[in-house]
């Protein structure tokens, strides 16, 4: 149990992390120009930073469950 838990750990830590990247590339796909204009990608951009974070709350928040059912285990 404790090997599944530990991958599972690994696992959506390394997806907080490909969350994280994905987000910091669209913020930075977003220039001040097309902020101040309203450019056509703004929008989607915007929503891509929006979706890629709120994913990496979500691996964040599982990967704390797991460790916190690591941890009970073990104790």
């Amino acid at each position: 149990m404790n090997v599944l838990l530990v991958i599972l750990i690994v696992g959506l830590s390394l997806m907080v992390v490909v969350s994280l990247v994905r987000g910091v590339i669209a913020f930075l796909q977003t220039t001040k120009v097309d902020l101040e204009n309203g450019g056509a990608n703004s929008a989607e951009l915007q929503m891509r930073q929006n979706k890629a974070m709120m994913s990496r709350i979500k691996y964040q928040a599982l990967a704390i469950v797991a460790v916190l059912v690591l941890l009970a285990i073990n104790s």
